[in-house]
């Protein structure tokens, strides 16, 4: 499967924006997604994941509460919406997708998108 993200750009702290990941290939409701992100010097940290009907949903501590991700079957497409967003969730996103679980490590996905930048200004 190819994973295409888009969505990513500059908005002030306080502000939202909607990552988008669209997969190519066949049977994306085979793979749980996830998104990631890496800021940075920093190592790429996990984000968010759901499962592959939508039925689970996990979010890293730092972003819940802010952040909803979800998925369109249909459209083969996984979201992230980002809301009150603060200058530390400046960062590179990535989506990714796991054929195996849902799981917040990153060497268990096997497919990764190119990654969209989103700079958070103060």
């Amino acid at each position: 499967v190819q994973l295409q993200a888009s969505g990513g750009g500059l908005v002030q702290a306080g502000g939202s924006l909607r990552l988008s990941c669209a997969a190519s290939g066949r049977f994306f409701s085979a793979y749980n997604m996830g998104w990631f992100r890496q800021a940075p010097g920093k190592e790429r940290e996990f984000v968010a994941t759901i499962s592959r009907y939508g039925v689970s949903t996990s979010y890293a501590d730092s972003v819940k509460g802010r952040f909803t991700i979800s998925r369109d079957n249909a459209k083969n497409t996984v979201y992230l919406q980002m809301s009150s967003l603060k200058p530390e969730d400046t960062a590179v996103y990535y989506c990714a997708a796991s054929p195996a679980k849902v799981t917040t490590l990153p060497n268990e996905y096997d497919y990764w998108g190119q990654g969209t930048q989103v700079t958070v200004s103060k």
